[in-house]
């Protein structure tokens, strides 16, 4: 207001660019202003659906059986049987979905960033091994589950397919908003389906420490669960799909979590979760909803660089040993490990900075 009634003071002077100026001020703060709160909106439309969206689907579902439109809910329940493999085949990815512009302020919140090392050849299949979990994996989601860092147009001819809990593609709505952005089950038949009756030019991108890597991550740490993590390796080798390490700086840093120590009851409870369940429930906050000095659900504005390596070439063996397994298994963490120790000081971690490999 200051800032007008100054302007309008210019004005009645003879001075009115200054008015123009002191315009140009107001309305581009306001401009900016509203743009942080779309970034927030987009941001908490993805978190509330991660966390929330499957249960209130099935819930509101079955609501809508026991009223007068049961027959809309009966309809989608017979288009659900009769869809029900369509995430083991690849799914049914919209690149309408993928191109929302809401996953564009999505980015710009934190901001996230996808860096391109080297060329993909689009006549070879890959498997991506993304690292680390986080809380959420908003670096996988963002740069493989829309085109909202330019996915496709830095690797042209490849195809990303994020895989997730193979559960979620049960959960009415949910499955379908899910494939919606390319995305598939972590199961060895929709990537056996992917790597083999799909042709060539997919990347499979699997976040390779799951549950039990979520359980660990807090900012400031840089540690990765891989050393028992194999069967990604097997998968590559039985359709000869070359291995790509990608690491996320960033990802940690977005949520403060409660980590139990081992042999204490919440540790107990994650893990019987992790066993019978597939995932492991975190204790985490970021900033509240309309103030970053409060606790809530919108992770913290940190930055997110998602950096993809080099891509390790491996042979199509149909029945790998646990030799060539070990081998290139090898072979991958040491490339994990040469890429964070390439990229970790331009995306501000110090040079003595160590990746941990459990």
């Amino acid at each position: 207001m200051k800032t007008l009634i100054a302007a309008y003071s210019g004005v009645l002077r003879g001075t009115g660019s200054n008015f123009l100026s002191a315009l140009q001020d107001v309305f581009w703060f306001s401009k900016s202003k509203f743009e942080k709160q779309l970034q927030i909106i987009s941001v908490l439309q993805w978190v509330v659906s991660f966390l929330v969206l499957g249960v209130a689907c099935s819930v509101l579902l079955v609501y809508i059986l026991c009223t007068d439109c049961w027959a809309i809910a009966a309809l989608y329940l017979a288009w659900l049987v009769f869809d029900w493999d369509t995430p083991m085949k690849g799914g049914r990815r919209s690149p309408w979905v993928r191109n929302w512009a809401m996953w564009r302020y999505f980015r710009d919140y934190f901001p996230i960033r996808l860096v391109k090392t080297h060329n993909l050849p689009n006549n070879r299949n890959y498997i991506f091994g993304y690292h680390p979990h986080g809380i959420m994996s908003f670096g996988a989601f963002c740069n493989f589950g829309t085109e909202a860092t330019g996915v496709s147009q830095k690797f042209p001819g490849i195809r990303p397919y994020l895989a997730t809990l193979a559960g979620n593609f049960r959960i009415p709505v949910l499955r379908d908003y899910l494939m919606s952005g390319g995305i598939c089950p972590v199961n060895r038949h929709s990537i056996d389906f992917i790597l083999s009756k799909n042709g060539t030019g997919n990347a499979v991108i699997i976040v390779v420490g799951g549950a039990a890597e979520s359980l660990n991550c807090t900012p400031g740490k840089n540690s990765v669960t891989l050393k028992n993590r194999k069967g990604f390796v097997k998968l590559a080798l039985r359709h000869g799909a070359d291995l790509v390490p990608v690491y996320s700086f960033g990802e940690n840093e977005v949520y403060k979590q409660v980590i139990f120590e081992e042999g204490c009851w919440g540790r107990w409870v994650q893990k019987k979760f992790q066993k019978y369940i597939g995932f492991a429930p975190c204790v985490f906050h970021g900033r509240g909803l309309f103030s970053s000095n409060t606790w809530g659900l919108i992770p913290y504005p940190n930055p997110i660089t998602t950096v993809v390596g080099e891509a390790i070439t491996v042979p199509k063996t149909a029945h790998p040993t646990q030799k060539e397994v070990d081998l290139y298994h090898s072979m991958y963490v040491s490339s994990l490990s040469k890429l964070f120790d390439k990229y970790k000081a331009k995306f501000g971690l110090p040079e003595t900075e160590v990746l941990e490999v459990d």
